[in-house]
């Protein structure tokens, strides 16, 4: 277990090391150069003076050699310091925590909501008994991949805001508000979470201890929920750590399309505007989130199946 928690740890530091520098490959190293970006803030770059572009160059270390600006940067994110924007001078970190709330909780939120649906239909799909029934079911997680999340939240909108007046269409204030931006971020991780423990469950549905079990005179009930579930979560836990990134980076959408205040309209205005140390932020936030996420789910992997460790530290038997 000890070698196991070790070799985790040791590739979680290494995703946050290679999106770190990937990062900042893409970001500072290209052709072009992140100074005239910086300072023609989205706009024209010939407006901006030469002095100008010299002079944020030497504030943000750009003129040092490009080992040394690596060096000094990892070193100080290792600190916790992700530089300056170049919007405002307020430190990535400060305006990342400010905004971090309010995407938490409609990422939360989502999560929540995304496994109580897709295990929900998953079990609903696997308990009946009808065989049409259950075809409806499974297509149902389709329909919800291929929607495009700006058109499902535009339909949510028209259809729950302006026509029938239920929850409000824009803003962060209150419970309602949180409502549609939650089930149009919810939906493609509901429909993947049902698609993969539906799979899941007819595996292990048929797997010769169900028929044992029942024959032992245990009720279908009993076996689908006290044994076969149990069984099945190991690829859904496994596509929840997954689909952490895919939340966060779904939010930038969502709350661009409902107004909301968060990292994603930091991240869009960060773009917006070409601010290079905000948006590295961003990308930091979404590996360390993916991390943290990824961490989690493997540490309860051994909880469900304690043969994930043992057949990872037991050396292979020679015949």
């Amino acid at each position: 277990m000890r070698t196991y928690l070790l070799r985790r740890l040791l590739q979680a530091v290494f995703v946050l090391w290679a999106a770190y520098t990937v990062s900042f490959g893409v970001l500072y190293l290209l052709p072009s150069d992140p100074a005239t970006i910086m300072a023609a803030g989205g706009g024209d770059a010939s407006t901006v003076t030469q002095e100008q572009t010299d002079a944020l160059r030497h504030s943000y270390g750009l003129d040092q050699p490009v080992a040394q600006q690596y060096g000094t940067r990892l070193l100080d994110a290792v600190h916790g310091d992700l530089g300056r924007s170049v919007q405002n001078g307020v430190p990535v970190t400060h305006l990342l925590s400010r905004a971090l709330p309010t995407t938490v909780q409609l990422a939360a939120s989502a999560m929540l909501l995304a496994l109580v649906l897709g295990s929900a239909l998953a079990l609903a799909a696997s308990w009946t008994r009808r065989g049409w029934l259950r075809q409806l079911l499974l297509s149902l997680p389709s329909l919800g991949v291929s929607a495009p999340t700006f058109w499902v939240g535009l339909v949510l909108v028209q259809l729950f805001s302006f026509h029938w007046r239920v929850f409000p269409a824009f803003g962060d204030e209150g419970f309602a508000a949180l409502v549609l931006p939650s089930v149009t971020l919810a939906l493609p991780g509901a429909a993947l979470i049902a698609q993969v423990l539906a799979k899941s469950l007819r595996t292990a549905l048929a797997e010769p201890y169900v028929q044992t079990a029942l024959a032992k005179g245990a009720s279908r009930r009993r076996v689908l929920f006290g044994h076969a579930v149990r069984n099945a979560s190991i690829p859904p836990l496994t596509l929840i750590g997954i689909m952490a990134g895919n939340v966060l980076a779904g939010a930038v959408v969502v709350e661009t399309v409902f107004a909301r205040a968060g990292v994603g309209r930091e991240t869009a205005a960060a773009v917006t505007a070409q601010d290079i140390p905000v948006v590295q932020g961003v990308v930091i936030l979404g590996a360390v989130t993916f991390v943290l996420t990824t961490l989690a789910v493997d540490l309860i992997h051994p909880l469900l199946d304690p043969r994930i460790t043992t057949t990872t530290t037991r050396p292979a038997v020679r015949a």
